[in-house]
């Protein structure tokens, strides 16, 4: 029997980012000015007392279960380097900013001596003025040379609509600088009349990593004269670029070194990113260069209430009877409504498009009832608004005629919205680093804020919200990404000898594995040995072999039935879970119902419809191993990391009512079954193990997928992943352990590094997985500690006590075990349960063998809407959105 779970879908989710200031012992600017006063804040209404307000009422008050007070900041001003020229430096005077915060200047002067820096600071610190200064002086410098293109610079961004957005700021910037500095937008939506313009006279261009990839790479003689003049390269919001999808970036970038060597250039790499870990490290696994960091924010900062706030139980109940709260998407909709009426201006992000459209309607009708005057001042703001939109929202929330927005992560990353008083966050976004975005958006300027936190029913939500210390007190996380992934690094290597022939001096370049990869891309017939270098033999495109994003294969496109209207596509790794037949599907705030989907032409037919449910897609999985790598003692028991493979059918899906969760019905399903070859880490435990944790063979399933539940929901704790990009799965007897095993591995071909960091990681995860499920407060277990909304296999069997008792005694021999090769935790931390009687009923049932392999049921993602209207994977895609447009070419 095995009880898994498998990823739907991967979504960017932003890197960590820590509460305190970093404050690192890193060199000031040697033009340090005197530290200046913060404005005064008398102007705006009081954070605490706002929260007073949200909470009165014994009712609302028991519900903050943390409230944290984050002491105002005075900033600490520089002045420019003298080598920046002076009509740059006097165009960032016209714009309002007399002098700059000394992180700018610093990060200045390390650009101008040649060095690669990233900036990694808090939210409206100024990071884009800290980057812009250098390379607007370096493009007027080159506008002096004989062709007026001495100099370029190349800005990526992780979306199209950030991307928009800088290059409005720069050309309001540089407005005094004349045509000096020529700034322009390549991406897909740019017309094919205005490409060859980009190409031959801009100077700076701006652009993501995909249409990098697809679009300028492979036809670099065409950008000859921009690649020979490149001077700087941006890459904004470089802590977005994590798991899979970061390191194809980095070999992007590492194929964009290779060709500026070719024509004479050596590009300075300026990265700007939220606080972080070791940000100088992540920036130079990014760009494969050394990398200077700085950390310490300059800027200042106004008082931050930040509150915890746990939705009460309802009277409704789940799965197997368990008890449900009060959705996150309803609490945040009165939160939102209390803000207004108190004429506080707000923001509250939710983790999908839907949530962010449920949540305004439901406040618009709550304010409606109080004033219908203030029906008009709540709105939603997300991904497939147009442009235009979306700037008439952010006018309006700044101008205050906008008292709310519901919006999704569309609003989280470069969009300069300010006047905010208070953030509320539905649902903990994923990492640290997204938290703190969030949040940052309220008291900007120097202005005082709140912002609650609103648990979801979730593991993670409910461990942080009883935790505070893993929000404000523990550091943070540092970004992951592998560039070494042979999935990755292959189709990389093949596009590099497409644009140029590969050598053996390339090997360094690209890596270590780069050696062992080339021969069997030679014996696949993709790459042929000529002399001294390795040549592309095919007719086809070489960068088409990947889609940078992390999925593979070919897009399912997405067509209304009755029309023959191509809506969108979906990634081809999420489409048996998110648009199989009788699935929810969303495009642009409209709901459609999947009538069919055909994998063998990749089209999935909808039609619009308006049901009240959600879908959550429900699949089965076996396991096996392919080789051990690190194997350590824990105990009897073992942890182990390595290579799998994963087979995987979605079976069924399940109906949920929006705003309850309530299971209304589950349809089964005929899709072929999907192999995947990935990392995982896994644990073993013995019968003198089980014997001591008083687990019995009736209740044993339950115990490991009750563990395996909860380990899967606070692995984005440890490692900066979110549950949707991971899969787990338990098994009381595998076939190649020949032990009772839980496996959690990565959801992407050749790994992404999370399951490496939960290895590196056990003690400390496995440990906060023990205690948040022994300190809630359910009696047999619920969505709040060991139940999955995506368990494949209907949460059943489940073991509470069991899974307790079982994580003590291995965490205990993990602690006792000399030589662990994983973090550890205090011995106290991990004592078994003391000597009681086991519960029976369902949760100490043993659920039914479902084949000699081991196979089980897994977690899906949800299709549509998650319990709280959350559609897809659960957050806002930077990358190709189900039903939305590439970012790139």
């Amino acid at each position: 029997m095995a009880f898994n779970h498998l990823p739907a879908c991967v979504h960017d989710a932003l890197a960590p980012l820590s509460v305190k200031p970093v404050t690192h012992s890193v060199p000031m600017a040697k033009n340090h000015r005197p530290d200046r006063s913060l404005p005064d804040p008398a102007s705006r209404p009081s954070p605490g007392a706002v929260l007073d307000r949200l909470a009165s009422g014994p009712s609302r008050s028991a519900r903050i279960t943390h409230t944290e007070h984050l002491p105002p900041r005075a900033g600490r001003h520089a002045v420019w380097p003298d080598r920046i020229r002076p009509e740059v430096v006097a165009a960032v005077q016209a714009s309002g900013i007399e002098h700059p915060w000394a992180h700018q200047a610093l990060a200045a002067e390390h650009a101008l001596d040649g060095d690669s820096v990233v900036v990694a600071t808090g939210t409206a610190s100024g990071k884009s003025l800290a980057y812009l200064v250098p390379v607007l002086s370096a493009l007027l410098d080159g506008s002096e040379a004989p062709n007026g293109r001495g100099a370029t610079a190349l800005y990526l961004s992780p979306t199209k609509a950030l991307a928009a957005d800088q290059c409005r700021a720069v050309r309001e910037l540089a407005r005094p600088l004349g045509t000096a500095v020529r700034a322009a937008v390549y991406d897909g939506d740019t017309p094919f009349e205005e490409r060859e313009w980009v190409r031959q006279h801009a100077n700076y261009v701006l652009t993501n990593p995909d249409m990098l990839h697809r679009g300028i790479l492979p036809a670099h003689p065409r950008w000859s004269s921009f690649l020979k003049s490149l001077k700087y390269v941006v890459i904004d919001e470089c802590h977005t670029y994590r798991g899979v999808f970061g390191s194809h970036v980095a070999q992007v970038l590492r194929r964009l070194r290779r060709l500026c060597a070719r024509y004479g250039s050596s590009p300075v790499f300026l990265l700007a990113s939220a606080t972080a870990a070791e940000p100088a490290v992540s920036a130079g696994r990014l760009t494969g260069l050394p990398v200077v960091e700085v950390a310490d924010d300059a800027s200042p900062r106004g008082e931050l209430v930040f509150a915890l706030w746990e939705p009460p139980l309802t009277e409704l109940h789940g799965e197997k009877g368990a008890p449900v709260r009060r959705t996150a998407t309803a609490e945040t909709a009165d939160l939102l409504t209390d803000l207004a009426v108190q004429g506080v201006r707000s923001v509250a992000f939710v983790r999908s498009r839907r949530g962010a459209e449920l949540i305004s309607v439901i406040a618009q009708e709550r304010l409606a009832e109080v004033d219908r005057s203030l029906a008009r001042r709540v709105a939603a703001y997300r991904g497939g608004y147009l442009p235009e939109e979306r700037r008439a929202l952010e006018r309006a929330l700044h101008s205050g005629e906008l008292l709310g927005l519901a919006a999704t992560t569309a609003l989280e990353l470069g969009v300069d919205v300010s006047g905010l008083d208070a953030v509320v966050i539905a649902g903990y976004p994923g990492t640290r680093a997204s938290l703190w975005q969030q949040a940052g958006r309220a008291g900007r300027a120097g202005q005082g804020a709140l912002a609650v936190l609103v648990a979801r029913d979730d593991p993670l939500d409910t461990y942080l919200v009883h935790h505070p210390e893993a929000l404000f007190d523990r550091p943070v996380e540092s970004t992951v990404l592998d560039p070494d992934n042979p999935y990755v690094l292959a189709p990389h290597l093949c596009a590099a000898a497409a644009e140029i022939p590969l050598t053996e001096t390339d090997l360094d370049l690209f890596g270590p594995a780069t050696a062992e990869l080339l021969p069997q891309l030679e014996a696949a017939k993709l790459l042929r040995r000529r002399t001294r270098a390795w040549h592309w033999t095919r007719r086809e495109r070489a960068a088409d072999l990947t889609d940078i994003r992390g999925e593979g294969g070919p897009p399912v496109q997405v067509v209304e039935e009755g029309t023959g209207h191509l809506l969108g596509t979906v990634d081809a790794g999420s489409a048996h879970s998110t648009v199989h037949e009788g699935a929810v599907h969303l495009h642009q705030g409209r709901t459609y119902l999947v009538r069919s989907l055909d994998l063998e032409h990749s089209v999935a037919l909808v039609e619009r419809a308006d049901p009240p449910y959600s879908t959550v897609a429900r699949d089965t999985t076996s396991i096996s191993v392919l080789e051990t790598d690190t194997e350590i003692p824990w105990g009897a028991g073992r942890l182990c990391y390595g290579s799998v493979e994963v087979t995987n059918q979605v079976v069924s899906f399940l109906r949920r009512r929006l705003i309850t969760g309530e299971v209304l019905g589950e349809t089964k399903l005929d899709l072929p079954p999907r192999t995947l070859r990935t990392r995982a880490v896994w644990w073993t435990v013995t019968e003198d193990q089980l014997d001591e944790a008083r687990i019995s063979p009736e209740i044993l399933g339950g115990a490991l997928h009750a563990a395996e539940h909860a380990s899967i929901g606070m692995l984005p704790l440890f490692a900066t992943c979110d549950r949707w990009d991971i899969g787990g799965v338990s098994v009381p007897l595998h076939p190649d352990t020949l032990l009772p095993t839980v496996f959690v591995y990565d959801g992407h071909p050749g790994g992404a590094g999370f399951a490496e960091r939960a290895f590196h990681t056990a003690r400390s995860w496995l440990t906060a997985t023990r205690e948040a499920i022994a300190s809630c407060e359910c009696d047999a277990g619920c969505p709040s500690c060991i139940q999955s909304p995506k368990c494949g296999n209907g949460n059943d069997p489940l073991h509470k006590r069991g899974a307790v008792r079982l994580l003590g005694v291995l965490l205990r021999g993990a602690a006792e075990a000399e030589g662990a090769g994983a973090e550890g935790a205090r011995p106290e931390q991990v004592e078994v349960e003391g000597a009681g009687t086991e519960e029976g009923g369902a949760n100490g049932a043993m659920g039914e063998e479902t084949g000699a392999s081991g196979a089980g049921t897994e977690e899906a993602g949800a299709s549509g809407a998650e319990v709280e209207g959350a559609e897809a994977s659960g957050a806002e895609k930077s990358g190709p959105q189900p039903g939305g447009e590439r970012v790139g070419e």
